[in-house]
């Protein structure tokens, strides 16, 4: 495999506070690197100095000439009134005469469904939910036909069904990608090396070649030898010390030797110790100490909007202990569900039976509530110095020291805190209220792994409800003790099936594929093209009859080369294995062009020019 990029000593500084220093690795072709980090390690702040975004303080990045490396950040942007067609369009290049570009913008916005009625070519980016944003950003990102990918947080804001396709296009993918997430599922799948970055590391970095699963044991490992040596140079420098104080009679070059071996020993103890300390968020919800039997009890509701079924004839018993796990598509009903369950909003059909003052905490995934020029002191006490939390007044600095804000970042402006630093903040006033339920609106976008594993346990040991709504599968399977999942087949819309655990739903959802798959080809085949044939000359008509059969040869090409990459003696060959993937790649293209072709033909013979 041929080398990509290397990073060589690679450091940077934000408002003073050193994020990263003498960072060092190499990318070599079809690495699927996964990186994490705690938050405000300085992860994101990396990926733009890789992409050529930012300059480091210090170090250099060295790239493969001609190399191309493509940025999806964590919030994508489009100009106003950017269509969907426009944005792929967009990374695809601007020569309008490229037919080839213009195929593969076609491809994408095929592959990536995005467009179907609901979505559309021509609609405004700008007015798309965040997943759908997330998707064009993808499609805009893929269009560069990139070398190396690096994605920030790909997962936030997408449903179930697009981090599941996204997964299989990643982990087939022939450019290299490095990865920001904290989804522990998706990073198990998609990544064969993890990069940390984190100041425990020695160096500040730790490169494991493996999957997820592989760098938790690596790390443990590396920690314990860690601990052990800061254990033995403890000893050392005991034993070091105690000949100090004893005095030595004379001063011998050899005693000035052992004096500043006892300083250096000293430093390399405290760097130790420094780098073994292990901060975590703690986090205890407030409940109202009211248990009622019943907190909730839903009895065949159903809502409905313009004559759309959201949901229909759901049974729900909720008390004190009950863990609540909603999945599904982006605009399914979720959230409309959870509306409905406390009251604020009501059904059409059926009836919602709540405790007496029922006292809801609502986390919202929106980080609008919040204003970015405040001071994170201010943020979470505008008034006065203290906050109240479980009837004790504590100070607002002593109370955000709890989710690991530092003294210095008390007068910093919410706007310059990470964006997992802006979620920690969040859960930290919804802390503040006390609450017979929880209701958590997609928690885990940006929170590092530590503090994931924090909330889970919180939210497990609270002894009201909890209602979730997430995408991220190990937290749901962690805290859920129930799952309502809503179908994604439309001939289904508005059903919802309960599952006791993720193993069930994962067991009950392909099948919702098979019917989704078996639908579209139904459309597909009915929108195939018909006998209809207008102004075709005689050589476009000849075209016409035979591009059908040049498809198919097209795509018996590619297939024939992807299962020789199979076959093992090609597997263990790297050189083999790239000059395939360029065939495929050119193969790829001449499908995607026939399909272009057939389509502009396609509209010839049916009058629509």
């Amino acid at each position: 495999m041929s080398l990509l990029l290397s990073a060589l000593n690679l450091g940077h500084t934000f408002a003073s506070r050193p994020l990263f220093q003498s960072v060092n690795f190499t990318l070599a072709d079809g690495d699927r690197v996964g990186l994490i980090g705690p938050n405000g390690a300085g992860k994101s702040t990396l990926l733009k100095i890789l992409a050529g975004q930012l300059a480091p303080d210090d170090g250099e990045v060295a790239r493969r000439s001609g190399l191309r490396v493509t940025y999806l950040p964590q919030t994508p942007t489009f100009a106003p009134g950017t269509t969907v067609y426009a944005a792929v369009r967009e990374g695809a290049g601007h020569n309008e005469e490229d037919w080839e570009a213009e195929a593969r913008v076609e491809l994408l916005i095929a592959k990536l469904d995005l467009g179907q009625d609901a979505i559309g070519a021509d609609a405004d980016v700008g007015r798309l939910s965040g997943g759908w944003q997330k998707r064009v950003a993808l499609a805009r990102a893929l269009a560069t036909q990139p070398d190396v990918l690096l994605l920030d947080e790909p997962t936030n804001h997408l449903d179930v069904e697009s981090i599941l396709w996204l997964e299989t296009l990643l982990a087939s993918s022939r450019f290299a990608t490095i990865t920001i997430t904290h989804d522990r599922a998706f990073l198990q799948k998609v990544a064969m090396r993890i990069l940390e970055l984190d100041r425990r590391n020695a160096g500040g970095l730790l490169d494991v070649a493996g999957d997820y699963a592989t760098y938790l044991d690596r790390k443990a490992e590396a920690m314990a030898a860690q601990e052990r040596r800061e254990d033995v140079l403890k000893n050392n420098l005991r034993r070091e010390t105690e000949w100090l104080r004893r005095g030595p009679p004379a001063r011998t070059t050899k005693q000035e030797a052992r004096i500043q071996r006892a300083g250096v020993l000293a430093d390399e103890v405290a760097e130790l110790s420094t780098r073994n300390q292990s901060r975590s968020v703690a986090l205890d919800f407030q409940s109202t100490g009211r248990k009622p039997k019943r907190l909730i009890e839903a009895k065949n509701i159903s809502k409905s909007y313009d004559g759309r079924q959201i949901f229909g004839d759901i049974n729900l018993f909720i008390g004190p202990g009950s863990r609540l796990g909603l999945l599904g598509p982006n605009g399914c009903g979720k959230s409309t569900l959870l509306r409905v369950l406390v009251g604020t909003e009501k059904p059409d059909r059926g009836e919602v039976l709540q405790a007496d003052n029922l006292e809801v905490a609502w986390f919202q995934q929106d980080r609008g509530t919040l204003d970015p020029k405040q001071t994170l002191a201010d943020a979470i006490c505008p008034i006065g110095d203290h906050v109240t939390f479980r009837g004790a007044r504590v100070h607002r600095y002593g109370y955000l020291e709890r989710f690991l804000f530092r003294n210095d970042q008390m007068n910093l402006a919410v706007g310059r805190l990470s964006g997992g630093e802006q979620s920690r903040l969040l859960v930290a006033r919804l802390m503040l209220q006390p609450a017979t339920i929880l209701i958590l609106d997609e928690p885990t976008n940006d929170l590092d792994l530590a503090t994931l594993d924090v909330l889970q346990d919180a939210l497990t040991s609270f002894d009201g409800a909890v209602m979730l709504v997430t995408h991220d599968r190990f937290f749901l399977d962690q805290v859920a003790t129930q799952i309502l999942a809503f179908h994604t087949h439309p001939d289904e819309q508005g059903q919802v099936t309960a599952f006791s655990d993720l193993n069930q739903w994962q067991a009950w959802h392909p099948s919702q594929l098979v019917l989704r798959n078996a639908r579209g080809a139904t459309a597909n085949k009915g929108s195939s093209p018909g006998p209809k044939r207008k102004k075709l000359s005689y050589k476009d008509q000849r075209e016409w009859d035979g591009i059908e059969a040049r498809i198919e040869t097209a795509e018996l090409a590619v297939t024939t080369l992807q299962a020789e990459c199979e076959k093992p003696q090609v597997a263990s060959n790297p050189s083999k294995l790239i000059a395939l993937h360029d065939e495929i790649a050119v193969a790829e293209a001449k499908v995607a062009a026939l399909y272009a072709r057939w389509e502009e033909l396609g509209k010839l013979v049916n009058g629509d020019e």
